[in-house]
């Protein structure tokens, strides 16, 4: 049987197991930035150093890429900007904050639902112990799920 005759749930976790990997390279290349450069800096600094790091592991990410939200099949006016996106697969987005709060959970989920991108990844860099979190969109229900696959409430 061909990939392209295979069960839809079968694609879908085919393609959950890609992301799953590239996700796993994008967090390594995090640790790698956190550790090297410690707690406690400006976001900016994470961001450089991050888009260094992916470049050395092979991944082209645009940075600071600008997108318009779409309304009933037309752009609008309104600008938002993604740290980093690779392809339409993954954003990150970066913090440098005491501790996440939901508001960085949305401002993600709103990237992610906006774009239509299957994954993402919200990194604090700021404290001794980093944050990274991961998170999946599904499209068919518009939903934003865990990392193991349940929907985030």
């Amino acid at each position: 049987m061909r990939a392209n005759q295979l069960p839809c749930a079968l694609k879908n976790m085919m393609k959950l197991d890609i992301l799953k990997d590239l996700l796993y390279l994008i967090v390594g290349a995090i640790y790698k930035v956190h550790e090297e450069l410690g707690p406690g800096l400006n976001e900016y600094v994470y961001q450089e150093a991050l888009g260094l790091e992916l470049a050395e592991e092979g991944l082209s990410f645009e940075r600071e890429k600008t997108f318009h939200p779409i309304y009933r099949g037309k752009q609008l006016n309104a600008t938002y900007r993604l740290d980093f996106i690779y392809l339409d697969l993954a954003i990150i987005e970066c913090k440098a904050v005491e501790k996440l709060h939901a508001e960085h959970r949305a401002q993600l989920f709103n990237y992610m639902r906006l774009t239509k991108v299957k994954s993402g990844v919200l990194v604090n860099f700021a404290p001794k112990n980093i944050e990274i979190e991961r998170y999946f969109y599904d499209p068919t229900i518009n939903e934003i799920l865990t990392y193991n696959g349940n929907i985030f409430e």
